[in-house]
């Protein structure tokens, strides 16, 4: 066990690791808030699409040869939100099935672009890198973190002070607008957030599971509690201590930190649907 002090206090007392640690935390938290509204909504895979968008934008920039690449890939992202969670509604066009579409095109056509018009050398290292986030995590600079502080604070600041509006226009859209909530408005800000914690969490844990941090720590909530509230701080309490854990064992054991991460939020999941069925169990 001191041995395994030593090699954290050693690990962090490097800049990036300390840095990978703010900012896993950060994005765990920022998920996990409105997961438990997507997953309610039935717009649970919304992560894996857009991220597949910010893929898609990703390329673009790379092909452009924009050294901020943030700045095609955030408005691209919440464009796509919204046309996303518009379309959702739609009759014509079910949201499973907007969601598959935009997600498999902006996905194919982002590889393409970057197998056509790239000039790294290590073409697949790139793309791993980016679907899986092997590596970015530990290369953030101390402006990424700042940056990821600014938003993560907007999101929290954003999600507190709408929490009531936010519920009401989760469980029931159509009462939330016949007391004069514009269902709309926050339909909107629930996508603009959305989108600024996908395009913050392919940092962390990459474009093909993102989706793990918005579905994972909601569900689990959902095992054991009832009420929105309860299940919302759970969720966040759950998907922080996840990322911690995960984080902390991708250093020790040398694994890729999204992975491991993620790893970690299925076990929670199972122990949560054991404890769940458990107390459940009792009460009857």
């Amino acid at each position: 066990m001191a041995e395994i002090f030593e090699k954290l206090q050693l690990y962090f007392s490097y800049p990036f690791v300390r840095y990978a640690l703010i900012v896993g935390l950060l994005i765990a938290l920022c998920s996990s808030l409105l997961g438990v509204t997507l997953v309610l909504k039935r717009f649970s895979f919304i992560g894996d699409g857009l991220s597949h968008v910010a893929f898609g934008a990703m390329a673009v920039a790379v092909v452009v040869g924009l050294t901020n690449t943030m700045i095609i890939i955030v408005p691209v992202t919440v464009i796509a939100a919204i046309l996303l969670l518009r379309t959702g509604q739609n009759t014509k066009i079910k949201g499973d099935a907007a969601v598959a579409m935009i997600s498999v095109g902006a996905l194919a056509v982002g590889y393409l672009l970057i197998n056509l018009f790239s000039k790294s050398a290590n073409i697949a290292g790139d793309v791993c890198s980016t679907l899986f986030g092997s590596t970015s995590i530990l290369t953030l600079k101390e402006q990424d973190v700042w940056l990821c502080i600014g938003i993560s604070v907007l999101v929290i600041a954003v999600f507190i002070f709408f929490y009531h509006k936010i519920f009401s226009v989760t469980f029931d859209e159509n009462f939330a607008k016949a007391t004069g909530t514009n269902a709309n408005v926050y339909n909107l800000l629930i996508a603009v957030v959305i989108a600024l914690i996908i395009v913050l969490a392919m940092n962390l844990v990459g474009s093909l599971l993102i989706s793990a941090l918005v579905i994972f720590p909601a569900l689990s909530a959902m095992r054991i509690f009832k009420s929105y509230f309860a299940v919302t701080v759970y969720s966040a309490v759950l998907s922080v201590c996840c990322a911690l854990i995960g984080i902390l064992v991708s250093i020790l054991a040398g694994t890729p930190v999204g992975a491991t991460i993620v790893s970690v939020d299925i076990a929670a999941f199972i122990i949560s649907g054991i404890t769940g069925s458990i107390c459940g169990g009792a009460r009857r």
